[in-house]
């Protein structure tokens, strides 16, 4: 099947297709940018994807050189060295390339380019969104070269607060990038664990927006077909990293976990941002681990929706508990772990990460009202495996 090249203008300008990365600098030019600084990781900085991509740039005239201090958990020193970097470049723009981590700090590093107040105030609380200088924001072109977090299209980063131990999100609506670019040839090398993580992290975006109980069908209705697309698409992917067509459908379905989730997130990411910020782990691995113990927990509240969906995924049943019986199935099949313990995850911080999860925003809109206790008891029923 031939992958088709398309351009969408939802949620913003999204150039989809292989080989499209080979119009960055026109779209970089499309934005003013004659300096763009490419952000992104210390993996990626050294792959000739990363190279050939400054070469493009270099080649249009573009002044493109590259910051690539970012950790695996982005944490808000690394947004002031970008900010530094870019400044002391002089540069126009903000080419945000790679995974959620060089997606989320590109984001937070364009908007605290031409900001007066420390990262911390613009924390998504109340209207600190206010704050922000919206003519002193750069100009940001996305290139994900991983299927999962979405963060090409969210206007918001998850940035780690390393004195306070705790992920902090950023947002402003001008933080989704203007244009990007989904070239499924980027995301080739991946290998079979990372993109059966970041899979999973598109499955989580999507199923934690369709359960929210926050009017918005549109959203809803984006995260349904985006399920579709992960149920039919992510083994393949995992199984033939060179699969061009499973390899674009996943970017898409990530691009479409993201675009859902402005209808809320929920009890997943509740839990998974404290574990981030204490431990360090891979974001989404510790979705695609909590899933169904989330989903079992939530079950009795969302039970219409789940036979609904069971349905459109043409599952063998449609009772109450095949969605989550689908759920382990698929986690088996790409290989993730069943227990938090299997990644290095105790039960010394139970309590605390119980109530950081109660006091981080993703579980305002999750289906169930979780209190502190409940989540510390979620928590150890991912240690121990206890569905």
């Amino acid at each position: 099947m031939t992958v088709p090249s398309v351009n969408w203008n939802y949620p913003t300008a999204i150039k989809a297709g292989p080989g499209r990365i080979k119009e960055l600098p026109e779209w970089c030019r499309e934005l003013g940018m004659s300096r763009p600084l490419l952000v992104t990781d210390p993996g990626l900085a050294a792959l000739p994807m990363v190279t050939e991509a400054v070469r493009a740039c270099s080649q249009a005239g573009l002044a493109c050189k590259v910051f690539h201090q970012i950790k695996g958990n982005p944490t808000g020193r690394n947004v002031e060295d970008g900010v530094a970097a870019y400044l002391q470049g002089g540069h126009d723009g903000v080419i945000a390339f790679g995974g959620g981590s060089a997606l989320d700090a590109a984001k937070a590093i364009a908007l605290m380019v031409g900001q007066d107040r420390p990262l911390w105030d613009f924390e998504d609380v109340g209207d600190n969104y206010l704050r922000v200088n919206v003519a002193g924001m750069a100009p940001v072109v996305a290139v994900p070269t991983t299927a999962g977090t979405g963060s090409e299209v969210g206007r918001a980063s998850v940035i780690t607060d390393e004195a306070a131990q705790i992920k902090r999100i950023i947002f402003h609506a001008r933080m989704l990038p203007a244009i990007v670019i989904l070239d499924a040839e980027l995301t080739v090398g991946l290998p079979p664990h990372i993109t059966a993580a970041t899979g999973m992290d598109a499955l989580s975006h999507n199923l934690e927006a369709y359960c929210s109980p926050f009017f918005h069908p549109m959203a809803a209705g984006i995260a349904l077909e985006g399920m579709r697309i992960i149920k039919e698409y992510l083994p393949q992917a995992v199984a033939d990293g060179t699969d061009l067509q499973a390899r674009q459908q996943m970017l898409v379905a990530s691009t479409m976990g993201a675009t859902a989730f402005q209808r809320g997130l929920g009890a997943m990411h509740a839990l998974a941002h404290p574990l981030g910020a204490l431990y360090d782990a891979h974001h989404g691995m510790l979705n695609a681990i909590l899933m169904p113990y989330v989903l079992k927990a939530n079950q009795h509240a969302v039970a219409p929706r789940l036979r609904a969906l069971a349905r459109y995924l043409d599952l063998p049943d449609s009772g109450p508990g095949a969605v989550l019986d689908w759920v382990l199935r698929l986690r088996e099949a790409v290989g993730i772990p069943h227990t938090l313990a299997e990644i290095g995850i105790d039960e010394a911080q139970a309590e605390r990460v119980g109530r950081m999860a109660s006091a981080d925003p993703s579980g305002g809109t999750n289906p169930v009202n979780f209190t502190a206790d409940d989540y510390s008891q979620l928590l150890r029923a991912s240690i121990r495996g206890n569905l």
